[in-house]
C-alpha cells in the first residue's frame, strides 16, 4: 500500500514493519528469467501494455514498476525513482534468510524448472514455498521432487473444504499449506473446523489478503498459521501479539 507492489522496496519496507516473510508473485520472461509481478502484462504498475512472457529481461529492465503507483493522496509519488520488476534471484539474493511465498502465476510449464533452478542456486529450497492456482504446475513441482513447501493448487482447496473427512484421510497427501480466502461467495473459511481441518491433514493455514486487523486477530485466535497483507504496518502489531 506504500510503495509499488512485488518491488525490493517494498519487500525491504514490509520487513522494516514487522513482516516475517515475503508474499510474491512469479512470471517468466521471453528469455526465461523469472521476475516478480502480480499482473501478466505491465499495463496496472507500469503503464506498458504488453505481455512479461514477450518480452526479454533487457526490455523489462527499462519499465518504471512505480510509473502509476498513487499514494494516500492520490499523487504519483514513485514514478521515476528508479524502481524496477526484480527477478526472484534478486529477492533471494537480497534477503538471505528470510522465507518466501512464491506464486506461480505462469500457466506454461516451462516456468517450472526455471523455477526450481532459481531457488536451487541460491540454496533456498528451505525457505521457499511454491503455491500456484493451477494444479498442473503443482504437480509438475512435486513430480521434480521439490524438496521445499507447496502450497495446495485451487482444485485441492476445493477438494479440501468439500470432501468428508473420512475421504479426505485416503487421498494421497498433497502440499504442505492450503492457502485461503477468509472469505468466498459469502462463505466464512476463517473458522476454526476449516482451520482444525488442515491441520488434521498435516497441513498449515494461510489466509489472504487479510488488511483489517481485527479479522487478522480473529484469524489468529482460531488458529490460522500465516496471514498474508497488503498493509503490514496495520498488521505486523496483530501478529506480534
Amino acid at each position: 500500500m506504500e510503495l509499488p507492489e512485488n518491488t525490493l522496496q517494498a519487500f525491504r519496507l514490509a520487513l522494516d514493519l514487522g513482516a516475517d516473510a515475503i508474499e510474491t508473485d512469479a512470471h517468466l520472461t521471453r528469455d526465461g528469467h523469472v521476475v516478480l509481478s502480480h499482473d501478466p502484462t505491465g499495463a496496472r504498475m507500469c503503464g506498458v501494455a504488453r505481455p512479461i512472457a514477450e518480452v526479454t529481461l533487457a526490455e523489462l529492465r527499462n519499465w518504471d514498476a512505480g510509473a502509476l503507483f498513487g499514494d494516500a493522496a492520490g499523487a504519483r509519488s514513485q514514478a521515476g525513482r528508479g524502481l524496477r520488476i526484480p527477478t526472484l534471484d534478486e529477492a533471494l539474493r537480497d534477503f538471505p534468510g528470510v522465507r518466501f511465498n512464491v506464486d506461480a502465476k505462469s500457466r506454461s510449464l516451462e516456468m517450472v524448472p526455471r523455477l526450481l533452478g532459481v531457488i536451487d542456486r541460491a540454496g533456498a529450497a528451505d525457505r521457499t514455498l511454491i503455491a500456484s492456482f493451477h494444479v498442473d504446475t503443482l504437480r509438475e513441482v512435486r513430480r521434480r521432487g521439490y524438496p521445499g513447501q507447496t502450497g495446495l493448487a485451487q482444485a485441492e482447496v476445493l477438494r479440501l473444504l468439500l470432501l468428508p473427512a473420512p475421504l479426505l484421510r485416503w487421498l494421497p497427501r498433497c502440499g504442505s499449506a492450503a492457502q485461503l480466502p477468509h472469505e468466498a461467495h459469502g462463505i466464512n473459511l476463517g473458522t476454526r473446523s476449516v482451520v482444525d481441518r488442515c491441520h488434521r491433514l498435516g497441513l498449515e493455514a494461510h489466509y489472504w489478503t487479510v488488511n483489517d486487523p481485527a479479522l487478522a486477530s480473529r484469524l489468529l485466535d482460531v488458529g490460522a498459521d500465516a496471514i498474508m497483507t497488503d498493509d503490514p504496518r496495520a498488521i505486523a502489531p496483530a501478529m506480534r501479539r
